[in-house]
């Protein structure tokens, strides 16, 4: 999402590299959204950036799962719902196009939509993969109630929402939880806080010597921490730099011990 939004590199080069040194440090998943752009003119920024990468990368396209969403608009860089069935069908036709495929791996909605019922979006989606323009169907930003309802809907196998030790309502919701009993892939945004508040991490008592002692990051602690919260959790953090970007990867190599997991659970990990 960096690479596309305000703040975004200068140049196009630097986005593909930070891009390029995920997947050859081992990402097989790349998740990605039409709105991660500047607004409605810029709408399919990051699926475009991400199909070029694929098509200049070296390695296997076919080792990479693309996941985007459709859902949301950008009017005047706003963040705005729609989940209205004629807006999805776009909205999937327009990241076809951008992505370069005539496939997607996994479609998600964005969020729900309270103007349109969660049914006819989720519905649409499922008229979208019967189309053959969709492989899997995801849901993002949603309840327990939510994932049973689009459960009886549709074959879903992921849900998207946000977990890490600043907010940690995906796991006291259930969320998290209801996603490893039916054995559905749980997307962890923001899995290191996002903007300011990943900057407080270096300096947290609770990682410092957690990161000393595992000789990684606090932001790979952190990662490793997000990972450990269920059994089918994919930690999907942002990067605007490669080293950002391999550093992330380190925390997959990490299990930390029970006794460093309740640390960061009893942790005060203030928003304020």
């Amino acid at each position: 999402m960096h690479l596309s939004i305000a703040g975004r590199p200068d140049d196009e080069t630097t986005a593909l590299r930070v891009i390029h040194a995920a997947l050859d440090g081992g990402a097989t998943i790349l998740d990605t959204a039409d709105v991660y752009c500047l607004d409605d003119g810029d709408i399919g920024h990051n699926e475009r950036l991400i199909a070029k990468a694929l098509r200049t990368w070296g390695g296997r396209r076919d080792t990479v799962v693309v996941a985007t969403k459709g859902g949301m608009t950008r009017p005047g860089g706003r963040w705005e719902r729609n989940g209205h069935p004629e807006h999805l069908r776009r909205a999937c036709d327009r990241s076809l196009k951008a992505l370069g495929t005539d496939r997607i791996d996994l479609y998600q909605l964005h969020a729900p939509d309270p103007e349109t019922p969660f049914a006819e979006s989720v519905g649409t989606l499922t008229e979208l993969q019967r189309a053959g323009k969709i492989r899997w169907i995801g849901v993002s930003n949603v309840t327990v109630e939510d994932i049973a309802t689009a459960a009886r809907l549709t074959s879903l196998v992921a849900v998207q929402n946000r977990l890490n030790p600043f907010f940690r309502e995906a796991v006291t919701g259930g969320v998290v939880a209801e996603c490893a009993r039916r054995g559905l892939g749980f997307l962890a945004y923001s899995p290191v806080g996002g903007g300011r508040l990943n900057k407080r991490l270096p300096d947290h008592p609770a990682l410092q010597p957690i990161a000393r002692r595992h000789g990684i990051s606090p932001h790979a602690v952190v990662l490793s921490w997000v990972l450990a919260q269920g059994a089918t959790v994919i930690a999907i953090p942002s990067a605007r730099t490669t080293a950002h970007a391999t550093d992330s990867l380190s925390a997959a190599d990490i299990q930390l011990s029970p006794a460093e997991l309740s640390a960061i659970d009893a942790a005060e990990f203030s928003r304020s």
